[in-house]
């Protein structure tokens, strides 16, 4: 490994400055296009990363330019030492933030605010009470929606995120968007993607298209306002002018932002993954318990990046089970 090499930039110019660590696998939720109907199977928590490994782990990327980290899982506040991972990765020089279904996270407000987390993404896929105990499987909605209007009220930033699903909640767009107009929140509506076990075809996919056919049937084209997006962002950001938050679409199957990753993903039991579609995996962790330096699996797994969706460059082959069913479900990668 040449010492003068970048190793988290990969063979087509990207610099990876930005890491998501899942810290578990379970979840107080059973969503049913993260997780299977039958469950998954789970590591032993002898697998797992400990907190000091999190941070070893997350040190050495920091060392190599990354400068972002989110924490993901499952649902990472339902991890015991989820203080203490905070603590330890507050001393490193990097934005933290976190993504969290918010059922619980009433209860860590000073945490969150002790260790500088200023930005939470809250998972939200329906508005309805009936259609998200369908989908969570679970009667917990008025406790997240609660906890929105907490954390906003506490001055995080937040953006709810909502998987958008064919004649399931794509008669919730609008509803969405009007969340935004008396909360500074950004609601982004992400496309159905394919996970093992989430049965993904595309006909339930509601596209950037679809979106936007909604959008600029209910609202006047002057109403409608294009942001800017920032650098490297995976969405592409919208207001309605008047209303105090905002709305985006997050297109990784119809519109990929495959050019601008910067984006890799640590799973709870230590393998790299260089990105969500890939079906390959890179053991960090048994490396570090072996003594041994992490940085040249690293670069090998950012060199093999392919340039789109992780090889999948093509709708078609999207669309083959092939292709994605080798990939784990979502909640073992972490969201």
């Amino acid at each position: 490994m040449s010492e003068n090499k970048n190793i988290l930039q990969d063979n087509f110019g990207r610099d990876h400055a930005y890491l998501r660590i899942s810290l578990i696998e379970r979840c107080n939720l059973r969503c049913t296009y993260c997780m299977p109907a039958e469950g998954v199977q789970l590591s032993p928590k002898s697998h797992l990363m400990t907190y000091e490994e999190v941070y070893d782990i997350a040190k050495s990327f920091v060392k190599h330019g990354v400068t972002k980290i989110r924490l993901t899982g499952g649902e990472p506040l339902i991890r015991k030492d989820i203080p203490v991972i905070l603590e330890k990765l507050a001393t490193l020089p990097v934005e933290l933030s976190i993504t969290s279904n918010a059922i619980i996270i009433d209860k860590f407000i000073d945490v969150l605010k002790a260790n500088g987390v200023e930005k939470i993404n809250v998972s939200l896929d329906s508005l309805d009470k009936e259609k998200f105990k369908h989908i969570t499987r679970r009667d917990q909605f008025e406790k997240v929606y609660n906890n929105i209007l907490l954390l906003v009220e506490e001055g995080f930033k937040v953006k709810v995120n909502a998987v958008l699903m064919k004649d399931f909640n794509d008669n919730e767009i609008i509803d969405f968007i009007n969340f935004t107009k008396d909360l500074p929140i950004s609601v982004r509506f992400i496309e159905f993607m394919p996970f093992d076990g989430n049965k993904w075809d595309m006909s339930k996919m509601v596209s950037y298209a679809d979106v936007m056919n909604y959008v600029n049937t209910s609202f006047q084209k002057e109403e409608i306002e294009r942001l800017q997006d920032a650098p490297n962002d995976t969405s592409k950001n919208y207001k309605i002018k008047g209303y105090k938050g905002s709305f985006a679409i997050i297109s990784s199957v119809t519109n990929p932002f495959c050019d601008s990753c910067n984006r890799l993903r640590l799973t709870a039991n230590g393998q790299l993954k260089n990105c969500l579609f890939s079906s390959t995996e890179s053991d960090l962790l048994t490396t570090l318990r072996n003594g041994k330096p992490i940085e040249p699996i690293i670069q090998k797994a950012v060199q093999a990046k392919f340039k789109i969706r992780g090889g999948m460059d093509t709708l078609k082959k999207l669309q083959e089970p092939k292709f994605h069913n080798n990939n784990r479900s979502m909640i073992t990668i972490g969201g």
